[in-house]
C-alpha cells in the first residue's frame, strides 16, 4: 500500500481527502431549502444495455424553476475507460460528484497497480451520495445513472440510486430526472436486448425526444442553436461519443417520419 503524504493509507481519494484535506471536499451546508429554486437542475438522463455493451445519453438543459439556467449543460461524465456516469438533480453537487468520482478511479488505480471492478465503481459512487445526504435533504438531490463495460463479465451494465446511496442494477433500461417517465415509456416500445449501434442511437433519439415533447424542462435536439444531445457507448474497446452530425441526421429522419403530408399534422 503507497502511503500518502498524511494520515491516511488507503487506496481511495475521497476517503483520504475527508482524512485529511476536507477543507477541499464540497461544502453546501450554506444552502437552505429556499434555495432550491434558484440552483440549476440537469433534467433527462438515459441508459440501457444493447447487443456490445450499454449506452448512456443525456439532454442539454438546466432550468432554475421555470427559467432556462444553461442550454449546454454536459450531462454525461466519462469517468474511465469503460465506465460513464450521468446526472440528474442540482447540476453543482452532480458535476461536482461526476469530477470527484473520476479522479477517485484515477487514484485508485494508480495506488493498487490495477483499474477496480465496475461493480466496484458503482459501490464508490453510493457511497459518495450517501455522504451527499445532508445537502440532498436540503434538497440539493443528486440522482445519477452508473453504466459501463464490466470486462469480467463481458457485458454492459448499469445502476440506479436513491438519495441515500441505495444502488440497484437495472437488467435492461433506465431513465430519470424530469422527463424520465416518458423516455422509460418511449424506451419500453422500442427497447431490444439486440439492438445494434446504430439502432440503439435512433433508439436514444426517439426517447429523449418523446421526452422533450412532453416535460417542458427536457432539453431534445435544438437546431437552432446546434445543441445536441450528448450520446455515449461503453464497450469492450472503449468509450465512443456519438457524434453531432449523426444525432442531426437522425433526428431529422425522425421529424420527417412523423410529419403527416397532408394538413402538416404530427403524429
Amino acid at each position: 500500500m503507497v502511503l500518502i503524504r498524511g494520515t491516511y493509507q488507503g487506496s481511495s481519494f475521497w476517503e483520504y481527502l475527508q482524512a485529511d484535506q476536507p477543507a477541499l471536499l464540497p461544502d453546501f451546508s450554506p444552502w437552505d431549502s429556499s434555495s432550491e429554486a434558484s440552483i440549476p437542475h440537469g433534467t433527462t438522463v438515459l441508459a440501457f444495455k444493447y447487443v456490445d455493451g450499454v449506452l448512456v445519453a443525456g439532454d442539454r438543459l438546466a432550468t432554475e424553476g421555470h427559467r432556462v439556467a444553461s442550454r449546454d449543460v454536459e450531462k454525461v461524465f466519462t469517468t474511465d475507460s469503460h465506465s460513464l456516469m450521468a446526472i440528474s438533480g442540482a447540476a453543482g453537487p452532480c458535476i461536482e460528484m461526476g469530477k470527484i468520482l473520476s479522479v477517485e478511479l484515477e487514484h485508485y488505480e494508480k495506488i493498487e497497480g490495477e483499474a477496480l471492478e465496475l461493480e466496484g465503481k458503482a459501490n464508490k459512487l453510493g457511497q459518495m451520495i450517501r455522504q451527499n445526504l445532508p445537502a440532498a435533504m436540503q434538497g440539493l438531490v443528486v440522482v445519477p445513472l452508473f453504466a459501463g463495460y464490466d470486462l469480467r463479465r463481458n457485458a454492459g451494465r448499469l445502476w440506479k440510486y436513491d438519495i441515500t446511496g441505495g444502488r440497484y442494477e437495472e437488467t435492461e433500461f433506465e431513465a430519470t430526472g424530469s422527463g424520465g417517465l416518458y423516455a422509460n415509456e418511449s424506451l419500453r416500445k422500442s427497447w431490444r436486448a439486440d439492438l445494434t449501434a446504430d439502432e440503439a442511437i435512433a433508439v436514444t433519439v426517439t426517447a429523449l425526444t418523446d421526452a422533450a415533447d412532453q416535460d417542458r424542462a427536457t432539453g431534445g435536439v435544438d437546431l437552432q442553436r446546434r445543441i445536441f444531445p450528448i450520446i455515449c457507448l461503453a464497450t469492450e474497446e472503449r468509450i465512443r461519443r456519438v457524434e453531432d452530425h449523426e444525432i442531426e441526421r437522425i433526428y431529422r429522419a425522425l421529424v420527417e417520419e412523423r410529419t403527416v403530408a397532408a394538413g402538416g399534422n404530427s403524429r
